[in-house]
């Protein structure tokens, strides 16, 4: 299709949530909050785990890289959402838009990778304990987060380069608080059919295959448990693996209804609410559900403190005592 006299948009204008003028300023305060907490417990679990020899396991080896990448995926939309909230419409270039576009698809494809690698580890320890040592060593384990990287890292450029093809001729709002790919292909001047189909395949394979084997991992994991003998013994694995399932079920199902949905569009107002969930929401939930509800976490979270703060207390004291 052609357009004559038309001009290649070489930068894009973020609405955001300017259709709530009323709400902005409390918005900027709730997601900066928010945003500060994210950033702080998930700076807290790396530093804890890499403290405490006691929890340089497989375990907190996955989630201390999860937390790693929470800092750097809720980073790479918020706090242009939070610029945006205080001007009132944020410009960002065309390159900026499609280096943001990418890096939001390699953290949230990692993150679906070490998800599973997660699920994989709890499932080893709880239905295959007596193995799991040999079948989850700390080689194995590198090799695992190694993988999720490098996967998570080329599963961002095939869209990337495909968005950045197409021809943008204006208008130049896109109705988002970030450069997501649904509102991205609705501006294009161009045929975005290829585009589309080849979004939703990459979609179904990473989301839905992902979902699918961390779903399987605990589906083993509650047969397992159920088998427990102590009443008691069950309820707790159940109360930590049901509080996992419920932040992967929000991260995943806002994900799929986002992604694998073709020829269908949401209206912009539900896409930004959803879109809320899996990049403001669920980095919270994953710091406070993986470790603050853990018991050997929180006893070297007070090792931390007792090592860090508590011998600098008694030093200031023997130092006033001797004045």
């Amino acid at each position: 299709m052609d357009f004559p006299n038309v001009s290649t948009v070489t930068k894009f204008q973020l609405l955001g949530f300017q259709n709530l003028p009323e709400w902005q300023t409390l918005l900027f305060a709730i997601f900066l909050f928010i945003y500060f907490l994210t950033v702080t417990g998930n700076v807290v679990i790396i530093a804890v785990v890499s403290q405490d020899q006691q929890l340089h396991s497989p375990m907190y080896t996955f989630l201390k890289h999860l937390s790693f990448l929470e800092i750097w995926y809720t980073s790479t939309t918020v706090p242009l959402l939070l610029a945006n909230l205080l001007s009132q419409g944020q410009a960002i270039s065309f390159p900026a838009c499609i280096a943001q576009l990418y890096f939001f698809v390699f953290f949230g494809a990692t993150e679906c990778f070490l998800l599973v690698m997660m699920a994989y580890d709890r499932y080893l320890a709880i239905c295959i304990p007596l193995r799991y040592t040999f079948l989850m060593s700390p080689e194995i384990c590198t090799k695992l987060v190694a993988v999720s990287w490098l996967t998570g890292f080329g599963t961002g450029f095939l869209p990337s380069v495909m968005i950045s093809k197409l021809d943008f001729c204006g208008p130049n709002q896109i109705n988002h608080f970030f450069c997501d790919l649904p509102p991205l292909m609705q501006l294009s001047c161009s045929s975005v059919h290829i585009t589309e189909m080849v979004i939703f395949i990459l979609s179904i394979a990473v989301l839905c295959l992902c979902f699918l084997l961390t779903l399987v991992s605990y589906l083993f994991i509650v047969s397992s448990v159920l088998r427990i003998p102590s009443i008691s013994g069950r309820v707790k694995t159940f109360s930590t693996c049901g509080s996992h399932l419920a932040v992967v079920m929000i991260y995943y199902g806002t994900m799929i209804s986002m992604y694998i949905r073709p020829n269908a569009h949401l209206s912009p107002e539900i896409s930004k609410v959803i879109s809320v969930f899996y990049t403001v929401i669920t980095p919270l939930l994953n710091p406070v559900i993986y470790s603050l509800r853990n018991k050997d976490f929180k006893e070297a979270v007070r090792k931390v403190i007792r090592r860090n703060f508590g011998l600098y207390g008694v030093r200031v004291k023997e130092s006033f005592f001797i004045r």
